[in-house]
């Protein structure tokens, strides 16, 4: 069965692009109220200078079926995010799931960099994009999602909690970041369980965001070419949607308690709950990374799509 979200207030968290904006349209799909936020709106571009807003994915939740409501935020700005949430409650009087999906880190990666070689200004600026952000949207946003049992917070990271235990990433200051929101969601579900709300972990796999299509030079409509430049990437990718359907089917399933705390990926959780991503397949990409890719064996999606 499809999840149905109808009456439900959500909050994504950085749903300009990728991830959040998936989430927020898959959100839509299950009939939610979404609020879209970013700093990314019309006449106003984040650092990555790209043409995505925060009206667009509003506009994308409206069509799927919910109701996509955008405000331009920079969730650095604890006042702005205090004003976003006092909005929220004006108007709805509720939020029921709250995603923290704000990054805005990957023009600071460097790759495979020891940690006294890499810019320190960047990684301690990645530091603060990925953890800061979150902290403070929850501060604000927490008081409201508790008055109700029920609510899901949902930190997007990048990694499972097993994955991350057992594998360097990227750098000190990327692997840092992406574990620590792992304990973010652990924390905030001890803190969450006495109200009978919950926090998760959610991690996508290789995911076909709108960065990674262009670097790839590539496009949604022929992704699959993207087999010339990283076999793998064709083999075993992901849309947004797909994470998004993840965390639709979390905040719609009763037994929600039982998993709070815990660290999924999107193609575990497809396993589990039955969705599928938007060509009908159910990418295992955590799963393909260690037995395949980090294995040394050529691309073959076989068993795991």
């Amino acid at each position: 069965m499809e999840p149905t979200l109808s009456g439900k207030v959500a909050l994504v968290a950085g749903a300009t692009r990728g991830a959040g904006r998936g989430t927020a349209v898959a959100l839509g799909e299950a009939g939610a109220t979404v609020y879209c936020t970013g700093r990314s709106a019309l006449g106003r571009r984040s650092d990555y200078n790209r043409p995505e807003t925060v009206e667009e994915t509003a506009q994308l939740v409206s069509a799927a079926g919910g109701v996509g409501i955008a405000v331009a935020v920079d969730h650095r700005e604890t006042d702005q995010v205090e004003a976003l949430v006092q909005s929220i409650d004006a108007e709805q009087g509720r939020l029921d799931v709250l995603v923290n999906d704000i990054w805005g880190g990957e023009n600071l990666i460097q790759w495979n960099t020891p940690l006294w070689s890499h810019d320190l200004e960047a990684g301690l600026r990645m530091v603060h994009l990925a953890l800061d952000t979150h902290l403070i949207t929850s501060h604000w946003a927490l008081p409201l999602l508790v008055r109700r049992p029920g609510g899901l917070v949902v930190e997007m990271t990048d990694g499972t909690g097993e994955y991350n235990a057992a594998h360097y990433r990227v750098s000190v200051f990327y692997d840092l970041v992406k574990t620590a929101v792992l304990r973010l969601a652990f924390s905030q579900a001890e803190e969450l369980r006495p109200f009978g709300c919950a926090a998760v972990a959610l991690t996508p796999g290789w995911m076909r965001s709108e960065m990674m299509l262009e670097a790839f030079g590539v496009t949604e409509a022929n992704w699959p070419e993207a087999a010339a430049v990283q076999p793998h990437f064709a083999a075993i990718s992901e849309s947004p949607r797909f994470v998004g359907r993840a965390a639709a089917a979390l905040a719609a399933d009763p037994g929600l308690m039982q998993r709070s705390g815990g660290s999924y990926s999107s193609g575990g959780l497809a396993r589990e709950y039955g969705f599928t991503d938007v060509d009908g397949s159910q990418p295992d990409c955590w799963r393909y990374l260690v037995e395949i890719q980090d294995a040394g064996l050529p691309a073959d999606a076989s068993g795991y799509r």
